[in-house]
């Protein structure tokens, strides 16, 4: 239950942004901006990046929406998900990919924790400076969420099926209004 009266049923994110659509607005286009690019990084890489700072964080909502995302991303492969949560340096992606991962786990400690060692690796693996950028400012921002969420006390919904719909649509429609303004779709 929400530490503050939201007045609406919506879960996670979804309802404190609803409580608050001035807010909301900026949040949501950041989203769209950081997990639904195309270039360099795919969306299902910005969103296994969201997930893993969110695991970190502790982040029951956003882990399993944002992992639900990544997995509708990877066509159901929510194996992959689950071992980028916990050991993406045993899963089966890129090097580059868990250059980067590593760099969003540093961030998540402290912006202070990222190491020019950590930089060279992610170049060296073939990321782009806008790929460095991007997944620092995902892990940022992933903190900021999540902290938004936990700290408000944000309904989480403990039924993972429940995730999947939501993941449909944000993957097919992006972040937005409709997100926070329309019900669970079936």
């Amino acid at each position: 239950m929400p530490y503050i009266e939201v007045n609406n049923d919506f879960a996670g994110i979804r309802g404190l942004m609803a409580f608050r659509p001035e807010t909301a607005e900026p949040l949501g286009a950041l989203a769209n901006i950081l997990l639904r690019d195309t270039e360099g990084l795919s969306p299902a890489e910005r969103e296994l990046i969201a997930t893993h700072v969110s695991y970190l964080n502790d982040c029951y909502y956003c882990h399993n929406s944002h992992g639900e995302i990544a997995c509708y991303y990877l066509d159901g492969n929510r194996e992959l998900v689950d071992q980028v949560r916990k050991n993406y340096e045993q899963a089966p992606i890129s090097a580059k990919l868990k250059a980067l991962l590593a760099i969003a786990g540093k961030v998540q400690q402290s912006g202070r924790s990222v190491t020019p060692a950590d930089i060279g690796r992610a170049r060296q693996e073939g990321a782009t400076d806008k790929d460095i950028h991007d997944t620092v400012l995902i892990a940022a921002a992933f903190c900021l969420f999540n902290r938004y969420v936990d700290g408000l006390g944000a309904t989480t919904p403990t039924d993972l099926s429940t995730y999947a719909p939501r993941a449909k649509q944000i993957a097919e429609r992006g972040y937005g209004n409709h997100i926070f303004s329309s019900p669970q779709p079936a």
